[in-house]
Parts: C-alpha cells; sequence; structure tokens
C-alpha cells in the first residue's frame, strides 16, 4: 500500500481513504457496466442515480426542509460572487459583512453588479475576528445579507449564525460546509466549492429555498441562472459528472460515520490538541485568531521569527507533512484540519510542535 502523507492543505484538500479506494475499484468498470463514469453520459440511466444519491445524501446530512434544492455548478465559488448579485440582486441594496479576501472578493463583484453596502469589515485588525452575536445591525431592506462562514487564508470562522430577520441571508460556506450541524431553514442560500470538505475540485453545491427562484430574472445567461439550473435538475448542461460522484461518495461515507454530530466531535477535538499547544507555549506559538473566531478547520499560527517558521516547515515536510506553510499573503503557519484530515495526522502535528519548542524555543 502506498504510504500517506500528513495533508493539512487548504485545498484541493484531504479526501477520506475509503472513498479514495472505492473510487479506484470502480474506475474503469463502473458497477459491471464496462466503462468509466467519467466515459459515461450525464443522460445515462447509471449516472442519473448517482446524481440524484448524491442530492439525497447531502438534503439528509443538512436535514434540508422540502422547500429546498441543491444544485451542482462550475466555477468553483468565485463564480458564486457574481452569480448571487446577478440572480438575487435585481433591485435595491444587499449587505456584505467582510471578515477575510474571499469575503472581500465577494462583496467587489456585487458592487459590479448591483448596490451592495458593507456592513462590517474586520481589515483593521488584519481579519483576526469575525462580528459576535448582534454586533451588526442588518438593513431590514437589505436584499440579502451575505457572509464567509470559515476563513482559510486568518483561520476564523463564525460560530453562530447571523440574525437577519426577514433578510434572506447568504452564505459562503465553501470551507466548513458538512464539518458541524446547522439549521439550514435559517438560510436563503448556501454555496461551497466541493475541495474542502465535500469532494474533489470541479464543482460548487448550491443550496438555494425554492421560492428564490421565482425572482431570478430573465436577462441573465441561462447557465448562470439558479431557476433554470434547478427546473434542469443541474443537467441544463453536461454536469462535472465525476466530481459530483466522488461528492456523493463522501456524503455517504459521513452519514455511515454517523451525520454531521459525530464529524463535528471529531473535528473539535482536533482542533482542542492543536489550540492548546498554542495557547500553552508561552507565546512561542502565537494564533492569529482571536480565541472567540477560532476556526475549527483552518489553526493560523506564527513563531518568533521568520526562520524558525521556515524550519518548522522543513522538519514537518522531513516528517511526512504538507501544506503547513501560511498563505503567501499573509504568511505564517497553517494547518488545515477538514473532515477528512484524521485525528492521527493532527497528533504528529502536535508532537512535532512540542518537540520544536523544546528544542528551539
Amino acid at each position: 500500500m502506498t504510504q500517506r502523507i500528513h495533508n493539512f492543505s487548504a485545498g484541493p484538500s484531504a479526501l477520506p481513504l475509503p472513498v479514495l479506494e472505492q473510487a479506484q475499484r470502480e474506475l474503469v468498470d463502473f458497477q459491471g457496466t464496462g466503462m468509466s463514469l467519467m466515459e459515461s453520459s450525464h443522460r445515462w440511466p447509471v449516472y442519473d442515480k448517482v446524481h440524484n444519491q448524491a442530492i439525497e445524501d447531502i438534503s439528509a446530512l443538512l436535514s434540508l426542509p422540502e422547500d429546498y434544492q441543491v444544485l451542482f455548478m462550475g466555477g468553483g465559488a468565485r463564480a458564486q460572487f457574481a452569480l448571487v448579485p446577478m440572480n438575487l440582486l435585481a433591485e435595491g441594496c444587499a449587505a456584505y459583512m467582510t471578515t477575510g479576501r474571499w469575503a472581500e472578493g465577494a462583496y467587489k463583484e456585487a458592487c459590479k453588479l448591483g448596490a451592495a453596502d458593507e456592513i462590517y469589515n474586520s481589515g483593521d485588525s488584519n481579519h483576526d475576528h469575525v462580528p459576535q452575536p448582534g454586533q451588526c445591525s442588518v438593513p431590514a431592506d437589505a436584499a440579502f445579507l451575505h457572509y464567509t462562514s470559515n476563513n482559510t487564508i486568518y483561520g476564523t470562522q463564525f460560530q453562530h449564525t447571523p440574525q437577519a430577520g426577514d433578510v434572506p441571508l447568504v452564505c459562503d460556506m465553501s470551507s466548513d460546509i458538512l464539518s458541524r450541524p446547522i439549521d439550514a431553514s435559517r438560510f436563503a442560500l448556501i454555496y461551497a466549492g466541493a475541495q474542502k470538505n465535500m469532494g474533489p475540485s470541479g464543482v460548487t453545491c448550491v443550496i438555494i429555498r425554492k421560492d428564490l427562484l421565482a425572482h431570478c430574472p430573465d436577462s441573465i445567461p441561462e447557465t448562470f441562472n439558479y431557476r433554470n439550473m434547478a427546473a434542469k435538475n443541474s443537467l441544463l448542461n453536461t454536469p462535472p459528472v465525476f466530481p459530483i460522484y466522488m461528492v456523493g461518495l463522501v456524503a455517504a461515507h459521513l452519514r455511515a460515520l454517523g451525520g454531521l454530530e459525530a464529524v463535528a466531535a471529531v473535528n473539535q477535538s482536533k482542533a482542542a490538541l492543536i489550540y492548546q499547544v498554542i495557547d500553552n507555549s508561552g507565546g512561542f506559538f502565537r494564533g492569529h485568531a482571536r480565541k472567540d473566531s477560532r476556526s475549527l478547520m483552518n489553526v493560523t499560527f506564527r513563531l518568533p521569527s521568520a526562520e524558525l517558521e521556515a524550519a518548522f516547515v522543513l522538519e514537518s515536510e522531513a516528517a511526512g507533512m504538507k501544506g503547513l506553510k501560511g498563505h503567501r499573503s499573509v504568511g505564517g503557519l497553517r494547518a488545515s484540519i477538514y473532515n477528512s484530515v484524521p485525528l492521527q495526522s493532527v497528533q504528529a502535528l502536535v508532537a512535532l510542535m512540542e518537540d520544536f519548542q523544546a528544542r528551539k524555543g
């Protein structure tokens, strides 16, 4: 068997080994059909079953109410920065919370396409926190409120769902979807690139409350229109068949593990191990995020010098760890510990951190 590394990459990120092994078994001859699923038509009844099973498993994991629909689209979450206002901002002004680079990108795209108001920006503190409950005032007449639930670069995460009143709530949940239970009924629209917790890159999941579909204007291109995509069950154009298949395998795997409650418990324990080392290091390891805003998906931290950070990265790679260097825009270190990063990998990282401090601190 190939030796597996400890994969702390921010995305594309680790996938469950049982899922990869099943995909390997089915790659050339999918379920006895004599062909790969990648060679199949998206109109093929065998693929139709794969497609709809993926939707069913995602819906079950998130306990989606009947009035929600799951869509599969292309272009990544970045495309949704534009598609959300194209579909939902025909009139009025949208409200945006800016808590990191990707939230900034979403706000900038909205400004190109309509009226948008930035009601919160954490940039003055280098995005080291997210607003706490009750800290933001959402205009009652806003077209929608948009926020990013987890900020991969800065290692911050909303531990609550913002109160939006009657304003439709829109969330970029790319890096923490399926990592914990949510009350889906609080959201009008959720979108997520698959390549963190759901599957490989190449497909974006959009979850939309069906009443919003009637408001999508006819003036936008049909493959960008949520209503058109929903009417065809995401089969208006040829979908990314293999990534959707992989998303379905991951969703079924998470259900078999016990659902999102079980997944969340493991994620909390993994993050706690690393944060404990940071907090007990006497300042040798310095977390970027404020404690009330810490991410359970991306742990960002610094060492006393850039030289020590570079040395730590080199030692981590020699120990079979990948992806611990921080994002190029902020530097430092980052451990992305998504669902599929096993506890054993986190334990190996913690052991290295403690040993490194003992030798270099």
